[in-house]
């Protein structure tokens, strides 16, 4: 990038993690319902309900990587917030198709979406316990330090992200191509935590 294109990017970076902070508590915490019931065939279906997902998110993102320059820098948190609520909704159909869709609570969301990005922020919400998962419920407290850490490192895959917003055409197929993989990656966590057994940790009690 040439001087300029690199102080707008820089300029840029300085606002996208506050905000992104605050919008993660909002999305994990409005579950997307759902019209999936059990499947027979769960596996068959919750890799068809995947791939749908991916292609969605593929197609809107490189979309929205169209557009160069500043004015692409600004479609970066729409894209953003589109596909978390993409992939929030294949999390709850996934859940649906296993017939876990009364386990599903904002622990479980926020542990899908990011396990794979930000894994250090997320680990403690989902323990494997043998063949069973134990899934850890958490104060509203404890919930905002954990979306500011991952905030911080959605953020850091944003800036390095940005580039592709002075690149033309190739730097959409780029973007298409990963939101497409990221999908996969979500999809996986929800598949492996949803055929398994799930017990609930509850909240301590009068905790947000």
């Amino acid at each position: 990038m040439a001087k300029n294109e690199t102080a707008v990017t820089e300029a840029w970076s300085n606002e996208p993690a506050g905000r992104i902070a605050k919008a993660l508590p909002d999305l994990v915490s409005q579950i997307p319902d759902t019209s999936e019931l059990p499947s027979a065939n769960p596996i068959d279906r919750v890799h068809a309900i995947a791939e749908n997902a991916a292609l969605r998110t593929s197609i809107v993102s490189g979309s929205l990587a169209l557009p160069l320059g500043p004015l692409g820098l600004l479609t970066l948190i729409p894209d953003l917030v589109s596909i978390w609520k993409i992939q929030a909704q294949m999390v709850a159909d996934i859940a649906g198709a296993f017939g876990k869709k009364a386990y599903l609570d904002r622990e479980q969301m926020l542990y899908c979406l990011f396990r794979h990005a930000a894994s250090q922020a997320v680990c403690a919400l989902v323990v494997g316990v043998g063949e069973r998962i134990l899934v850890r419920r958490v104060t509203l407290r404890t919930l905002e330090s954990i979306t500011r850490q991952v905030g911080m490192r959605v953020t850091q895959r944003l800036i390095a992200k940005s580039v592709s917003r002075w690149l033309p055409i190739v730097g959409a197929l780029g973007v298409a191509a990963y939101a497409y993989y990221d999908t996969t990656q979500v999809a996986s966590t929800a598949i492996e935590l949803f055929q398994k057994e799930i017990d609930i940790e509850e909240r301590e009690p009068n905790a947000a």
